[in-house]
């Protein structure tokens, strides 16, 4: 994780971005440091990362790599204003882990998840709105896991961490309107027993959240998805990210998990 000390919409590259709505820089350092200390409080090891000045959405960690049984796949990022991102990354991943520096345009976990237990291990990678197609495959030959690609469609869920995350190492749940047709059908056929949210809880990033296979973290505002996740066995812990929301993310952006 790293902390929003320098975080601000300076710029507007997603649709939540609105550069006339100023951020509260002191509820948003505390709407994070509760997170961090959810996690904490479950028994998560977290990490810190510095922020660095001139890098406001570095909040966002998980778009700065994507790890997979300590093989790290870095980050390109789509728009200069987030480019210097990727060499702070870079700098706590090398060592001790196995860093691979990409030649392909991609975010990080924004656009990859992990199921490990699903078909032996897959990657699931979006495509359409930041991360480059030619990534998946550059992704799968680096992590030697195969990799699925799936077609975003809707600006507002620019990032499959928008639109669909991993509930434990099997199961997921997404919005399927967020998909093409063509991924939809892929996605019903990998996963025909999947937690189907709606536009709703994809509007109130109920989908950017958090598992540890048990506890589900996410935003207050989801509140509809906390009732979906709990009714499906899992349970959900709410915690209130709407500063963090204001530059189009959540909890799940907030936080790079590490796959050792």
């Amino acid at each position: 994780m790293c902390p929003p000390e320098h975080f601000t919409v300076e710029y507007a590259i997603n649709p939540w971005m609105d550069t006339e709505v100023a951020v509260d820089a002191d509820l948003a350092l505390k709407q994070w440091d509760t997170l961090r200390n959810t996690l904490v409080d479950l028994g998560h090891l977290v990490h810190v990362l510095d922020a660095r000045p001139g890098l406001p959405d570095m909040v966002y960690s998980a778009n700065g790599a994507f790890s997979v049984d300590g093989t790290v796949y870095g980050a390109r990022f789509k728009y200069p204003q987030r480019a210097d991102e990727a060499a702070a990354h870079r700098a706590f991943y090398e060592s001790p882990w196995r860093y691979h520096a990409p030649i392909q345009v991609n975010e990080g976990e924004g656009d990859f998840a992990y199921l490990p237990g699903a078909y032996g291990g897959i990657v699931l990678a979006g495509y359409g709105f930041r991360t480059d197609p030619a990534a998946h495959a550059e992704a799968q030959e680096v992590l030697g896991r195969p990799v699925i690609s799936l077609k975003l469609v809707d600006p507002a869920f620019y990032h499959l961490d928008t639109a669909l995350a991993a509930l434990d190492d099997r199961h997921v749940t997404y919005y399927p309107g967020a998909f093409s047709p063509a991924s939809q059908r892929v996605l019903a056929q990998l996963f025909p027993d999947a937690l189907l949210a709606d536009r709703e809880d994809a509007e109130a990033f109920g989908l950017n959240l958090v598992s540890d296979g048990r506890h589900v973290i996410l935003n207050t505002e989801a509140a509809g998805m906390g009732r979906k996740v709990r009714d499906a066995g899992y349970l959900p812990i709410h915690v209130n990210l709407s500063e963090l929301k204001r530059g189009g993310g959540s909890v799940k952006c907030a936080v790079a998990e590490l796959r050792a």
